[in-house]
């Protein structure tokens, strides 16, 4: 079945070339799909398209099918061509004529298109969440060892003294930024394209803002031709989200990975989270934290991919566009795998103590040294050379302690204002109107 069909068959090397791989991911929209029906029918009713009773019929028999979907018990005919067909198929086996009617005013352009903004509106829901657990982790872990030392590097060489606090803390504010822009991939993904049809509008009298607030949008996407130029926006913006998650995520990946090697030993794992070589009986490595930096650099690449599927497509829909489902499904599942596994990782990090006590790191104590004489009203372009003859002489002594107070530095990590920041993101989702609006919906 196919819901564009009329009485001409299409050649089977067409159709396999053009369907591709769309079903396998149109299972993942399909509780989606159903929900913008049970908003579209209700829609539809309220404009004289349906019949009250045609209306309940379909409504009970939606929510059955979205339940089944819920369950796992919901599958793509073979030689059903979409989740759209397999959606209306079995109503229409439900329910008669009544099936036959849901999709007037819309077409399978703005249908899918929903069903994406809604799935995104969903993932991206997730991704949050999951952040927000590596932020906490990353926070706890700053506090419980903001007393301990480790060098701070430029260039790779020892600089200055950094602490784990600074640390943890610097990635866990890493994060806030990259909450920002997941905020502004969920505004751009939360408005409602449904009435938009193939792109033109409808002449049907359509009451998309009803549609709007039975599926949760902050608002819609008003002009019709820009509803439809949005497919590919969308995406492009919202994986640029997740590019910059996993830029974080990578960065701190490929620090543990130097921190943990033998060459700095700052920080170790039990054993059981590390893998061992097939010859060398002392390995310990930390092959997660090379995995999720792969893994997070090919999905910094991300954005690219998204944006030449669309660098030079004109306005209006285009059947290419259906291959983003592709590249940026499984995104979601991979940044998200890789969140879980940081946040586990993290919480488990062995982090040694007095690093900063051996030989190798006292120059690093050489800018405390300069400021300390500063302090004491030497001007700073003197005591910068008074420090460096020291060294050069072999006779510069390491500072008694590091007095570093001012805000976000060693000895005021902030952390709380920090959290504060997150928090501030966090509300700006709103989540809560899209939770209830669904929820009644179904219900």
């Amino acid at each position: 079945m196919k819901l564009w069909q009329k009485n001409t068959s299409v050649a089977s090397e067409i159709e396999k070339f053009t369907v591709g791989r769309d079903p396998d991911f149109d299972l993942q929209l399909a509780a989606f799909d159903v929900l913008g029906s049970l908003a579209h029918t209700r829609m539809l009713e309220s404009i004289g398209l349906l019949e009250k009773a045609e209306l309940d019929e379909l409504q009970r028999e939606l929510k059955i099918i979205y339940q089944s979907i819920q369950k796992g018990e919901f599958s793509i005919e073979p030689g059903v061509e979409d989740v759209h067909s397999q959606v209306e198929l079995e109503l229409t086996r439900r329910v008669g004529e009544a099936g036959k009617k849901i999709h007037s005013g819309r077409s399978r352009n703005d249908q899918v298109l929903v069903d994406l903004k809604l799935f995104f509106r969903h993932q991206l829901q997730q991704t949050v969440q999951q952040v927000q657990n590596l932020f906490e982790v990353l926070l706890t872990q700053s506090e419980k060892h903001k007393d301990k030392l480790l060098p701070g590097y430029t260039h790779l060489q020892v600089a200055m003294p950094s602490s784990f606090g600074l640390w943890f803390g610097a990635y866990a504010e890493s994060l806030i930024d990259d909450m920002h822009l997941l905020q502004a991939a969920y505004k751009i993904t939360d408005k409602n394209p449904l009435g938009s049809a193939a792109g033109y509008g409808s002449s049907f009298p359509l009451n998309r803002q009803m549609t709007t607030d039975l599926l949760g949008f902050e608002s819609l996407n008003y002009n019709v031709v820009y509803a439809q130029m949005g497919r590919g926006k969308t995406e492009r913006v919202v994986s640029v989200a997740l590019a910059s998650v996993a830029a974080t995520l990578a960065r701190m990946a490929m620090d543990l990975c130097l921190y943990m090697s033998q060459n700095f030993a700052f920080v170790t794992l039990p054993d059981n989270l590390t893998t061992g070589s097939s010859i060398m009986p002392h390995k310990k490595n930390p092959d997660v934290f090379e995995i999720m930096r792969g893994k997070c650099n090919r999905l910094q690449a991300l954005p690219n991919e998204v944006t030449m599927m669309l660098v030079n497509l004109p306005s209006g829909y285009h059947r290419e566009l259906q291959l983003l489902k592709e590249c940026l499904f499984p995104a979601f599942s991979e940044i998200e795998n890789c969140l879980q596994m940081m946040a586990f990782m993290a919480e488990h990090l062995q982090v040694r103590d007095k690093i900063m006590e051996e030989e190798k790191y006292k120059y690093a104590f050489s800018v405390d040294a300069v400021n300390a004489e500063v302090l004491s009203g030497v001007p700073f372009r003197d005591a910068y050379k008074n420090v460096g003859a020291s060294i050069e002489a072999g006779s510069f002594t390491v500072p008694a302690s590091v007095t570093h107070t001012h805000e976000g530095s060693i000895g005021n990590l902030c952390n709380e204002q920090i959290r504060g920041l997150m928090e501030q993101a966090v509300k700006g989702f709103n989540f809560s109107r899209a939770e209830k609006a669904l929820q009644e919906l179904v219900s």
